[in-house]
């Protein structure tokens, strides 16, 4: 036990220290390459880490916050629950599932931008577009590893389901998924992050307001400072989430 909680330590000590040596090289690089490009391209880390705090101390930034964080929400909402859904009928129905795979796998290989201008007429500038567009990147990350997931059942649970005459739905709920979720979090995890993008992008092309939008205007002006405190602060929320998400993926794959 003492052991056990010691070699633990030492991994978490170790864990820590390579974290702490790999944000001193990006924060030496990102000097390095103000130092090269200058500020009409870039700001140092310091003056970057000021300006973020100044923004968010903004009022008019927290509006473009809380729109960009209610498309995020609606998106993941509706992906997680269709993408499991359909994530567990065609990982149960084999035959289903091998006719649509291939097509599931050549639109996810397709770049989402192409279909933006048909999202766009259909569902205008706005929400709806955005959390459109954000689903169409997130929810098939979901649906592909719960798919998968579900086809690697135990042939023996699903058999004991059919013994026990479950219908579908309890068996999705008391066997498929239970069986799955290791693989289904892992689909979740990546789906988060690419419906992040989604949103971000959506907002950037055809949105009057949120955190992308904010970023397309300050594009637009050359406003420096503002594009590298939003990158920063983007770029922190978007790498604490995954490093959450990470450590219970690793949680519940160690429990398999």
């Amino acid at each position: 036990m003492v052991i056990g909680q010691a070699a633990g330590m030492r991994a978490l000590s170790r864990r820590f220290s390579d974290s702490a040596l790999l944000l001193v090289i990006l924060l030496l690089i990102w000097e390095l390459l103000y130092r090269v490009v200058g500020e009409i391209a870039l700001t140092p880390p310091l003056a970057t880490t000021f300006n973020a705090y100044v923004l968010l101390t903004s009022a008019d930034f927290w509006p473009h916050v809380f729109t960009t964080f209610r498309a995020l929400f609606l998106a993941l909402i509706i992906e997680v629950i269709a993408g499991l859904f359909l994530g567990v009928v065609f990982g149960l129905n084999r035959l289903l599932g091998e006719v649509v795979e291939p097509v599931i796998v050549a639109f996810y290989s397709v770049p989402k931008i192409v279909f933006y201008p048909i999202v766009l007429m259909f569902c205008g500038i706005g929400i709806v577009s955005v959390v459109v567009f954000a689903i169409m990147h997130g929810i098939l990350p979901i649906l592909v590893f719960t798919m998968n997931a579900v086809r690697n059942v135990r042939p023996i649970f699903l058999k004991m389901a059919r013994v026990m005459r479950l219908g579908f739905t309890e068996t999705m709920w008391s066997i498929a998924l239970p069986a799955a979720i290791p693989e289904v979090f892992t689909g979740l995890r990546i789906g988060f992050a690419a419906t992040m993008l989604g949103v971000l992008l959506s907002e950037m092309f055809g949105s009057k307001s949120g955190l992308g939008f904010m970023l397309m205007n300050a594009i637009g002006l050359n406003q420096v400072n503002e594009i590298t405190s939003l990158t920063l602060l983007l770029a922190g929320f978007a790498v604490s989430v995954n490093l959450v998400l990470l450590a219970v993926d690793k949680r519940l794959h160690r429990r398999i």
